[in-house]
């Protein structure tokens, strides 16, 4: 296996990766109980060679592929190819750890300057003049 490209400065190396081969769930005929196809990646985000930034945004994900110990498990199987199941576990442990990457402005509070609370106003009372029209002559 071969080092993971988060960004184009942030790599993992495949060291701090563990990938085991579990067998697969569910129906899969004759070769199902033969054949471990499936795949169990563990990354131990305390231990990895992340920038701490990273660490600190992975372990404040609510994500149930998260442990208690601040592993990462992703399960893959929707292959039959342990290599293409190996390759989508991967797949997502790159994703998280982009999305963890990605930091989000915080929103300013602003105020509705006067002109567009006049406004505001102005349609008000024009769609109450419109709904009165509406009304039935006593």
């Amino acid at each position: 296996m071969h080092d993971l490209q988060i960004t184009q400065n942030l790599t993992i190396a495949a060291s701090e990766i563990e990938i085991t081969p579990i067998r697969a769930q569910g129906a899969g005929g004759q070769n199902v109980n033969k054949v471990s196809n499936a795949v169990h990646l563990r990354f131990d985000v305390g231990k990895s060679s992340l920038p701490e930034a990273y660490k600190l945004r992975l372990l404040a994900l609510h994500d149930q592929r998260l442990t208690a110990d601040g592993v990462i498990v992703i399960k893959a199987q929707e292959f039959r190819s342990l290599e293409k199941n190996r390759a989508m576990a991967c797949e997502r442990l790159v994703e998280m750890i982009r999305v963890a990457g990605i930091i989000r402005k915080k929103r300013k509070a602003t105020r509705p300057t006067l002109a567009a609370k006049k406004r505001r106003l102005e349609s008000k009372i024009k769609h109450g003049q419109t709904k009165s029209l509406r009304k039935k002559l006593s």
